[in-house]
């Protein structure tokens, strides 16, 4: 069995997990409440990466929620970053595929993750469009609305659909251009939808076989990292090392796939 983390016990992590699924619940209100009508957009790092009242009104609902709880605990969030330094973090995506939700495009989630001592402990995806959750604590296996989740048995890439992503970053986009060519004629299906913790949480529902993309930050993925491990998945940067916060390149897989892809992709200096 996992070990849990110091000072915490079985009942601790579910009433953490209780806090982090009120608080996705709070952004998918909001989310639907901004649905179709004006939504005020800026931008942040280039012209197409967007930010919407939808994005800084969930984050805020988010630290509230986990500020009542655990007002000793840092956030680190997309829109606001990190608060404080503490033992216990919360690594939050209020709205992962912005862009996608201001076209009307219905693939977009919340993302949160409870991170302690270096190491997430519980993750939650919330698919706002279609209301499906994604959930797992470590040691505990994953599921998707109560369901046991699990990860796909194909072990051929060419029978594989393999999803990606691309940076609002030009330069990195057109980094990840060599590796889409490389895998396009060696797996049945490639897909790019435009949220990657959702992509990651249908690696673990075996909806795809695997995905990858380059230079994504810690909200993006911090809870469907953990929900791919805990579905049997493979997680690793672009080189098969262990994924670190600050890794180039993620790639997570249903395992069977994954030394196979990775060889296919060659992303292991693809931003040196």
């Amino acid at each position: 069995m996992t070990s849990l983390p110091h000072g915490f016990d079985e009942a601790a992590l579910d009433a953490a997990l209780g806090v982090a699924i009120d608080a996705a619940d709070a952004a998918e209100r909001i989310h639907r409440a901004h649905q179709g009508g004006g939504i005020a957009t800026r931008t942040k790092s280039t012209e197409v990466d967007l930010v919407t009242e939808a994005d800084t009104r969930s984050e805020s609902a988010i630290r509230e929620i986990i500020a009542a709880r655990y007002p000793d605990h840092a956030v680190l969030g997309e829109e606001a970053g990190q608060d404080v330094d503490a033992r216990c973090r919360w690594i939050v995506d209020p709205l992962d595929g912005t862009v996608n939700y201001a076209h009307g495009f219905p693939f977009y989630c919340v993302s949160l993750a409870l991170e302690i001592d270096g190491e997430v402990v519980l993750g939650v995806v919330k698919d706002t469009a279609h209301g499906e959750r994604f959930t797992a604590v470590r040691g505990r296996g994953a599921s998707l609305d109560g369901r046991r989740l699990r990860v796909s048995d194909t072990t051929d890439l060419r029978s594989a659909m393999v999803s990606t992503g691309f940076s609002y970053d030009p330069d990195v986009a057109l980094a990840n251009v060599p590796a889409f060519e490389r895998a396009l004629p060696r797996t049945q299906a490639l897909r790019r939808a435009g949220a990657a913790a959702l992509d990651i949480c249908y690696v673990a529902a075996g909806r795809v076989d695997a995905f990858w993309e380059l230079r994504l930050n810690a909200w993006d993925v911090a809870a469907a990292l953990l929900i791919v491990r805990e579905a049997g998945g493979t997680v690793t940067a672009g080189d098969g090392s262990p994924y670190r916060w600050d890794s180039d390149v993620f790639v997570a897989s249903n395992g069977a796939l994954h030394a196979r892809l990775l060889d296919v992709l060659q992303l292991g200096d693809a931003l040196a």
